[in-house]
């Protein structure tokens, strides 16, 4: 089997995208951990980051299910009401939840 080849673009960010043949190979899905093995050589063997044992994956695949309804029928999306945020402080305690703060980038 010859080796499957594959290159990308660093952003002004020094960010890139992993081409679709490396996600495929190594069954990387949206918030999956990429581990980077740097030789002496100075060859980097890239590879799918074992999850440490805090990790859900259950919650990544739910994230990933949320993202994906959500991009196919926009239009369930709804706004919070005031009723549901009462229900929801009352659900969480003391804890401050802020609906109008904007997601951070990692969390997008």
């Amino acid at each position: 089997m010859l080796p499957l080849e594959a290159e990308s673009t660093l952003t002004d960010r020094y960010q890139t995208t992993v081409p679709e043949t490396v996600r495929r190979v190594l069954r990387l899905g949206k918030r999956d951990k990429i581990h980077y093995t740097i030789r002496p050589n100075g060859e980097v063997v890239l590879s799918r980051a074992e999850l440490s044992p805090e990790e859900d994956p259950i919650l990544g695949k739910f994230l990933d299910f949320l993202a994906r309804d959500m991009a196919t029928h926009p239009e369930h999306l709804q706004a919070v009401d005031s009723s549901l945020a009462e229900r929801i402080r009352a659900l969480v305690g003391p804890i401050e939840v802020d609906l109008d703060v904007p997601l951070r980038p990692e969390d997008e």
